[in-house]
């Protein structure tokens, strides 16, 4: 796989299991990669080590006076020194093709999931872990698998050299190669520690990128209670715990690290003691021991990817284990369904709380409280973040449909909908069904007013579909993400549409022009609105009042306004004491009547 042919048709299936499986998998997929690497890596360090052979046989030709010697040692140094160029580029190339390609590779793992899983994902995984997931955690698997090849080419190097060396000259060759193997196992005992500070560190470090996450996420409502000092000690504190872990894991790979320059220091020293005294015996050459002293000097380079592979591995082994976690998580129910694909019509119907949402009208729906009607919501688009009894479009049940076909059909708007950064033409360029244009869409949720500011801000001439949203739409008001949101559901056209508070952060006035407008454009279509404003329910075909958990009443607005206790007490928001007190006559407060007197004088004035 090169870079320009990212991303992958298909990533595959990872082995979940554990986070060493899912390396393992992952290497496995590099296979073409890896071996490409390691050839081009056993050239340059090959190459490398065949320095030492080189200056040996050069000082042994000035010794002997041997011109034909110092001629051949010449283009062995010539052929060296291109094989260094060539492998060490080359090697460079591929080890970081590898890196990208394994991280791409996880990146659309993680990105097929995240689709798959929709809500679900964050009532399941902290959203500072997925985003530490997709980010660090990514880098440092792809590390791990980029080291993994020059690791092997420096291991095959370093036998190949000690086998050399023990051929070349045995008295000394021995030496060497007891002590490489030394060298190498000498900080082994040290790994675990090492490793288990390591995870330390990278789990302090995801919790104070949760904490910081979920504080810029709630920011607004921070500053609205005067909390952000409370969450700013709190990171303050995270970020210390961060700092102490990442000090005690430097001392340790510092350690290691003085290991790595000593170990190979003592064996030099050993290798030079050793070999003057079998030079002055004139059991060797002069050469000889200038090679065999070159090649234990260059030996330090290879073995230096030893280490690289021990920190590699412990700061990968926890991200790959995250990684797999989050890719092991399923939906409650089966994306590909039991039932071929298609687009069931019909009314919309949920057993377990008996709602019934009828073809081609506006359904609102009363819950009082906002979890449930959150749940009831979602239920209603199928493949639900919990199993449960599955909601019927037609009488076809929606959850053994394939995910794509269930999401085709029904559209679901949460109460938190998410603008994705980018123009405003990027924002409403989503599938639609081409009955409903952009213009229509907006008018109809009344984004006048955002068009005009958006116009102000736009580079493009004052084009507002050229204005750049930012991230979440945090640029603008609550209202205007509401209405931005609502336009883009809109021009969807699904055959049911779900909406879970789209008007919660606006103003009356504006409220009741966009019950109008929601009303006139999906005339014909199957609508479902969670809402307890007046305004919206009173432009519904039909209301349904949800009491734990069951359907208690079906009727208009103002018919149940009137006739069902709870419902009013939801829709006016009217505590159990204040009713008492108007049913003794004791009290006074808003009624009915005046609620739609109200109503209606709100409607004439938009």
């Amino acid at each position: 796989m090169k870079i320009q042919d990212l991303p992958y048709r298909d990533p595959g299936a990872p082995d979940t299991r554990s986070g060493l499986r899912f390396l393992w998998w992952l290497g496995r997929n590099q296979l073409g990669g890896q071996l490409r690497s390691l050839a081009w890596g056993l050239l340059h360090f090959m190459s490398v080590c065949g320095l030492p052979f080189c200056v040996g046989s050069a000082l042994q030709a000035v010794v002997e006076r041997s011109g034909l010697l110092l001629v051949r040692t010449g283009g062995l140094l010539l052929l060296c020194g291109a094989g260094i160029a060539l492998g060490d580029t080359m090697l460079h190339r591929t080890a970081v093709t590898n890196w990208i390609t394994a991280a791409a590779r996880v990146q659309q793992l993680l990105a097929r999931r995240t689709a798959l899983l929709g809500s679900a994902l964050t009532r399941r995984v902290a959203a500072g872990e997925v985003v530490a997931v997709s980010t660090g955690d990514v880098e440092k698997i792809g590390w791990f698998v980029e080291a993994v090849s020059r690791f092997s080419a420096a291991a095959l190097t370093v036998v190949a050299v000690c086998v050399a060396l023990v051929v070349y000259q045995p008295a000394l060759g021995v030496v060497v190669a007891v002590g490489v193997p030394v060298l190498a196992l000498a900080v082994l005992p040290l790994l675990p520690r090492a490793t288990r500070r390591a995870d330390v560190q990278r789990e302090k470090a995801g919790r104070a990128t949760e904490l910081a996450s979920d504080t810029v996420a709630g920011l607004r409502v921070l500053r609205g209670i005067g909390g952000e000092e409370l969450f700013l000690d709190r990171y303050r504190r995270a970020s210390q715990e961060v700092r102490t872990a990442a000090v005690r894991s430097a001392r340790m790979w510092s350690l290691i690290s003085a290991l790595q320059v000593l170990l190979p220091g003592l064996l030099m020293i050993a290798v030079v003691w050793r070999g003057v005294q079998l030079a002055q015996d004139g059991r060797i050459a002069v050469g000889e021991l200038v090679t065999v002293y070159s090649s234990v000097m260059l030996l330090t380079y290879p073995l230096q990817h030893f280490q690289e592979i021990a920190m590699a591995y412990s700061f990968s082994r926890p991200s790959a284990r995250r990684a797999a976690r989050v890719l092991s998580l399923e939906r409650a129910t089966d994306s590909e369904g039991s039932r071929t694909a298609g687009e069931p019509a019909g009314d919309l119907y949920d057993p377990r709380t008996g709602l019934l949402a009828p073809a081609g009208q506006l359904t609102a729906v009363v819950c009082g409280d906002p979890d449930t009607a959150g749940a009831l919501a979602e239920r209603l688009g199928g493949h639900p973040a919990v199993a449960g009894t599955p909601v019927l479009l037609g009488g076809v049940p929606l959850d053994e449909l394939p995910l794509d076909s269930a999401r085709a059909v029904v559209l679901v708007q949460d109460k938190d909908p998410v603008l994705l950064s980018g123009n405003l033409r990027e924002l409403l360029d989503v599938p639609r069904s081409g009955h409903v244009g952009v213009q229509e869409a907006l008018a109809a949720a009344q984004c006048e007013d955002v068009l005009d500011a958006l116009a102000q801000a736009s580079p493009a001439g004052g084009d507002p579909m050229g204005a750049r949203i930012s991230e979440r739409g945090r640029s603008l008001s609550g209202g205007q993400r509401q209405r931005l949101a609502l336009a883009r559901s809109l021009i969807t056209d699904p055959q049911v549409l779900v909406l879970d508070e789209p008007t919660s952060a606006v103003d009356s006035h504006t409220e009741a022009r966009i019950a109008k407008g929601l009303g006139t454009l999906r005339t014909g279509r199957t609508t479902v609105v969670f809402t307890s404003s007046p305004l919206l329910l009173d432009h519904a075909d039909r209301v349904v009042l949800v009491h734990e958990g069951s359907v208690a009443a079906v009727g208009l607005h103002r018919e149940l306004v009137h006739t069902e206790p709870r419902y009013r007490a939801v829709v006016t928001r009217e505590t159990d004491d204040e009713a008492a007190a108007r049913g003794d006559g004791t009290a006074e407060g808003v009624t009915a009547d005046d609620m739609l007197a109200e109503l209606e004088e709100i409607e004439e004035t938009a």
